[in-house]
């Protein structure tokens, strides 16, 4: 099988053990820079070029696409949807996760738990918004940000005002929602291949910081989930309609609630925890798709 890997750096550890995981089974695979590409969309033949050669080789391609670059990431995966290439995460999977907004709204149709969370663009509701989501301590959020980045703890309302006011002043899209005080910093990312939960990892805040992320300096460890965190992430992948996601819940007092469904985890942390070969999962679960002869159409709804 001819496996493309849609990822800017081959270098990174996720797009590098990915690699590796396909050598391992007999594959061929090519790591391509989307931002490279280019696309001809005709009626009848859409092609792909990559540095001069069109791309055409590939049975299945696995996304990595970073937040920054999602809209041309995004066309790119849907380019090789179109040309018949099956792809891990479909474009509109991955567009809907990262949409906070959307996703958030997705989840919440499903009933599947989530923090207090408002959202607002007249400076004049910023009363109304903390109230809704029980006052300060609250947590504000970035629509656009990633990991961690554009999250703001306000530990009181003069500090959450001053902050939405800030925000709104750069006409900034945010959401508000509770702070789950009893989650103590920490927070749980299940990685979800094919519909099932393959291993997970709790990530506990560095000191003086409440965003958990590792690339934060946040400490993973191994944990044991339940039977409704497992449940809960596997109807959140479901629900955004990703084969392959890391799911993060927190643990709250009224069950868990889903913070971020994200399309192209990180698969280092995780790895070094469990012990598993989760890349070599992901190949797996490519080959049986594979095999079924899947089509690119759009699962999920929204």
């Amino acid at each position: 099988m001819k496996i493309g890997i849609l990822s800017r750096n081959p270098k990174l550890y996720s797009t590098s053990r990915l690699v590796e995981a396909a050598r391992e089974r007999g594959h061929d695979v090519r790591v391509i820079d989307v931002l490279r590409c280019y696309m001809d969309i005709t009626s009848h033949n859409p092609t792909i070029h990559y540095k001069g050669e069109e791309l055409n080789e590939f049975d299945a391609v696995i996304p990595r696409i970073g937040a920054s670059v999602t809209f041309y990431g995004t066309a790119v995966v849907r380019q090789f949807e179109m040309m018949g290439c099956y792809s891990v995460n479909e474009s509109v999977a991955i567009t809907r996760s990262r949409d906070k907004l959307r996703s958030m709204q997705l989840l919440s149709r499903k009933g599947l738990g989530l923090p207090i969370t408002a959202f607002a663009h007249s400076p004049d509701d910023v009363n109304s918004l903390i109230q809704e989501v029980g006052g300060a301590p609250l947590v504000i959020k970035l629509l656009q940000g990633t990991q961690g980045r554009g999250v703001v703890l306000a530990e009181t309302k003069k500090a959450a005002e001053s902050v939405i006011q800030a925000f709104m002043g750069l006409d900034a899209n945010i959401l508000v929602q509770e702070y789950i005080k009893e989650a103590g910093g920490s927070d749980i990312r299940c990685l979800v291949v094919g519909g099932k939960v393959v291993a997970a990892m709790e990530r506990k805040a560095a000191p003086g910081e409440f965003r958990s992320n590792l690339h934060r300096g946040g400490k993973a460890s191994l944990i044991r989930i339940t039977p409704e965190e497992r449940s809960t992430a596997v109807r959140a992948a479901k629900t955004m309609g990703l084969n392959v996601c890391g799911v993060d819940l927190l643990r709250s007092n009224h069950g868990p609630v889903v913070m971020e469904v994200n399309s192209s985890p990180g698969l280092r942390g995780i790895e070094e925890v469990s012990g598993k070969d989760i890349a070599g999962m992901i190949i797996s679960f490519l080959e049986k798709e594979i095999e079924s002869k899947p089509s690119t159409k759009t699962r999920g709804r929204g």
